[in-house]
């Protein structure tokens, strides 16, 4: 699951609101070690959901950079062609 967190500050077009709650959705299954909560936990997974969105978004609002805004679609090519690699070197091993 780690391996699939994107980077999300600095991207032309920029990021949006909901990419951002993906994220931190994912960050919170992640140390959490729950896809669902039950439903004892729905709340405070939710609240904490809604917590690293909210310091996420402060966190790309107050970033600053010099160089131009990263294309996205040459980002998401570079992981792909990452990704190909690995699978290769996988392949190779076995």
């Amino acid at each position: 699951m780690c391996r699939s967190i994107q980077r999300l500050y600095h991207l032309d077009p920029p990021v949006t609101g909901d990419e951002v709650r993906a994220a931190a959705l994912q960050y919170v299954r992640k140390i959490s070690g729950s896809v669902r909560p039950s439903r004892a936990n729905t709340e405070a997974f939710e609240l904490a959901v809604r917590d690293v969105a909210t310091a996420s978004e402060r966190l790309l609002a107050e970033l600053v950079s010099s160089a131009p805004p990263q294309d996205r679609e040459l980002a998401a090519a570079r992981r792909r062609r990452a990704r190909e690699r690995e699978a290769d070197l996988v392949g190779q091993r076995s």
